[in-house]
């Protein structure tokens, strides 16, 4: 087993000192060129396996963990899980081939998931989003802690060759097409027919209505849940059919069992 290497060096406020972490030193040796491009980034060791990431980031208390997932003994997926019960936990970013292991990694609250070969500009965004939330940490701590929320903040989404965090805030409905879920992310919610995009998510609907905070999200038909405040007004037709008139333009029958709880939003 190749022998673990690790390096203590000076870093400035602005830079995470890093810790990187796979079982191939020719992905090692990559992700260490990469990093010598991120002036944000100050390497201060590597680990060829789950154990010795363990011992390592006790010992040098890192500020990040590229992560690989697949690895023989421990893999990447452990190795955060048993982060999470020491002193001072890193941000971890994952660093895998495979993109089947997102919904776990957000499960334990990865900062980003990137898949290999990674490029410059892809971990440059990723290390933003580390910094941003070092950044939120910052201020001094009052004493009161909010409370963990138990639904859903946000999902990571296949597109083209990455994975991308979509908060829940963003998302304005969801349909249902087969075995997948469409998450619809609007471009400005104060104009009608504005601009979007789109992501498709392995999940049943069912799934992830449990998922969604019933505060911000109503289902309205069997296959479409919606942001409440993307409502902007019910509509029948004479005959008894219902539909909701979004504030991007489209307009979403509402289902018999989903009817009384729609009509709630207008008081009635």
């Amino acid at each position: 087993m190749p022998e673990d290497k690790y390096s203590v060096a000076p870093s400035s406020p602005l830079q995470l000192d890093t810790l990187i972490v796979d079982d191939e030193p020719l992905a090692i040796e990559r992700l260490q060129l990469l990093c010598a491009r991120q002036e944000h980034i100050n390497l201060v060791g590597t680990a060829s396996d789950g154990e010795a990431a363990l011992r390592l980031a006790k010992q040098l208390e890192p500020d990040l963990l590229l992560l690989d997932i697949a690895m023989p003994g421990m893999n990447g997926l452990e190795v955060a899980k048993s982060l999470s019960a020491i002193k001072n936990v890193p941000a971890i970013i994952f660093v895998t081939a495979f993109d089947k292991f997102a919904v776990e990694a957000f499960g334990v609250a990865a900062v980003d998931y990137l898949l290999k070969p990674v490029e410059t500009e892809r971990l440059s965004v990723a290390i933003s989003r580390v910094l941003e939330r070092k950044g939120e940490q910052a201020p001094a701590q009052t004493g009161v802690q909010a409370e963990d929320s138990p639904w859903a903040e946000e999902f990571w989404v296949p597109y083209k060759s990455e994975l991308r965090r979509i908060a829940a805030a963003e998302i304005n409905r969801i349909e249902a097409e087969r075995d997948y879920m469409r998450l619809h992310v609007a471009g400005d919610p104060q104009r009608e027919h504005s601009g979007g995009s789109s992501y498709l998510l392995h999940q049943t609907i069912t799934g992830l209505a449990e998922r969604l905070n019933p505060e911000h999200f109503i289902r309205l038909h069997r296959s479409h849940l919606v942001r409440r405040d993307w409502i902007k007004g019910l509509r029948h037709d004479g005959g008894g059919i219902w539909v909701a008139c979004l504030k991007c333009g489209t307009e979403i029958r509402i289902g018999r069992t989903h009817l009384a709880e729609a009509k709630k939003l207008a008081g009635r």
